[in-house]
Order: structure tokens, then sequence, then C-alpha cells
């Protein structure tokens, strides 16, 4: 009863603190103009991701790698499959040039990066974090200099100017909230399969990952509610490259982390590169240069095998 109790009290904190990170992330960008998907993809994507750094680097200071990578993984693939798949069933998203000439490919890049490092000797090294960590500082230079709003603002109108103050406010209560919910969410969900005698790395790549994946689905189905599809599809893209260069980058510098389960790399990392790279035809068919309902069904399609392949 304790653990579902957790739970319901860690949605509730993740769904109000999207609302507030959402408020804070477009008043941010008419302030310093800048295009609303760069916000998304820097501010908004490190508020969401801090769950998975938190989770990721006490698990592996714990002694539980396959968690930490599981955690990561398994987020990269729910964000996917999951929360994307739900944002464009309830509104599709119209897709420009800049999403798949710089967006989509640095998170393909990435993703190469971290399966290349892993997969043949079964560790996460502290140099590769440092290169990992490196590649992020270099992209998010060139995305605050280059880059361009990549969807269609259906309601610029909607943008209201806040005070700074109210800005960092809401900024550090979203922030605050989605940690606070994360963790209840984690320790409910955490404590309620391990009594199913499962293991770190199905955990992780279940039940942990879906937890630390609640703010970026909460982030999104507010900035689709909000016509902010912006900030909605920055967000993923940005949670996915911060969740492997960041996430496991730092993680990897402070602890390297090897993995117990050889199940994360015969089976997990392939789903996560599956997925990736599936976004990219599903953005041109059927209908050009948009994810539509359609597109949702097939990656919630995706997921489901997913996770029926990881728990059976």
């Amino acid at each position: 009863m304790g653990n579902l109790l957790f739970i319901v009290l860690g949605l509730i904190l993740l769904i109000a603190g999207g609302n507030w990170l959402l408020k804070s992330a477009v008043a941010l960008s008419l302030r310093l103009f800048i295009p609303k998907i760069v916000i998304g993809m820097t501010v908004v994507s490190f508020a969401t991701s801090a769950p998975e750094l938190i989770v990721s680097i006490k698990a592996a200071l714990d002694g539980f790698p396959d968690l930490s990578l599981g955690n990561v993984v398994g987020s990269n693939i729910a964000n996917l499959g999951l929360v994307l798949a739900i944002t464009v069933i309830m509104g599709s998203i119209d897709v420009r040039k800049s999403f798949y000439t710089t967006d989509w490919p640095v998170m393909i890049v990435a993703s190469l990066m971290f399966c290349g490092f892993i997969y043949f000797d079964g560790e996460l090294q502290q140099y590769e974090g440092i290169i990992l960590v490196s590649f992020l500082f270099v992209f998010l230079v060139y995305l605050l200099r280059f880059q361009k709003t990549a969807v269609v603002d259906e309601m610029p109108e909607d943008d209201v100017p806040l005070p700074l103050y109210k800005i960092v406010l809401f900024l550090g209560i979203g922030g605050t909230a989605l940690w606070g919910g994360s963790e209840l969410l984690i320790d409910g969900a955490v404590g309620m399969a391990s009594t199913f005698g499962v293991s770190d790395r199905v955990i992780g790549i279940t039940i942990v990952s879906v937890g630390t994946s609640i703010p970026e689905l909460a982030a999104s189905v507010i900035a689709v509610l909000k016509k902010e599809k912006a900030i909605s599809l920055g967000n993923l893209i940005g949670s996915n490259i911060f969740n492997l260069l960041a996430v496991l980058g730092i993680t990897s510098i402070i602890t390297p982390i090897t993995v117990m389960d050889e199940g994360l790399l015969s089976k997990d990392i392939f789903w996560m590169l599956g997925i990736s790279f599936l976004i990219f035809p599903l953005v041109f068919f059927p209908k050009g240069l948009r994810l539509g309902w359609r597109d949702g069904l097939v990656l919630l399609a995706f997921y489901a095998t997913f996770i029926y392949m990881t728990i059976k």
C-alpha cells in the first residue's frame, strides 16, 4: 500500500512540475529571443533528465551498474516508443528541415558512440565518459549559435512574457517537483517490482526507465495541450541525447560502469538503436515531414513488443 501511495504522489508531482517547467521554458525563450526548440533541448531536457542522472549515479556507486545502464537505455526507448507515441497520437507534429539535418543525426551519433564504447568490452570507461560529455558540449555550442526553429508553433499569441524572478521560481519549483516526483515513483515501483524477484536489468529497463521518463511524458503532453509543440519535440530528442552524453558520460567519469547482465548488450542496446532509426522514415511516411497518430501507433506497438520480449 505504501508503494502505491508513493507512485500516486510521484505522478501528481511530475505533472505539476511539467507544467511549471514549460511555463518557465517558454518565457525564457521569449526573453532571450531564442527559438523554443533550443530551449526545449537545453533547459527542459536538463531538468527532465535530472532523474536519470541522479538514479544512474546512485545505482553505479551503490554497485548496481545494470540498473544504471538499464535506466538510460530503457528511458531512451520509452521516450520515443511511449512518450513520443502518446504525444503524436494526441496531436500531429509538423517537422522542418533542421530536425533531420541536425537533431536526429546527433541523437543517432550519440547512440552509436555509446553502443560502440560498451559493446566490445562490456564497460563504459572514464575516458569514454569524457568523450561523451565533450561531444555534448560541442553540440550545445552549435545548437545555441546556429539552430533554427524545427517545429511550427501553432499559437504564438499564447506566449506571455514573465518577470525574471517568476521564470527562475517556476524553473526551480518545476525541476524540484520533477525530481521529487521521480524519486517517489521509482521508490514505489522498485519496491513493488522487487517483491516479484525481478533482476536489476529488467527493473531498470522497464519500471525505473518508465518512471524516469514520466517527466518527459508530463512535459510533452502539457506542451501538446498548450500547442507548444516545439518544446515537446525538442524536449524528447534533447532528452535522449542528454541521457547518453550527460547522464552516462558524467556517471562513467565518476565511476566506470560494467555490464553484469549480457541481455543489455545482446538485446537492449539494439532495441534502442532500432527505435532511434525508426523515427526517420516515420517523419516522411505516410505524410511528408509530419508525425501523426499512425506513426504514434507504430511506435507504441514497437514499445509494447520490446516490453513483452524483455519480461517474458
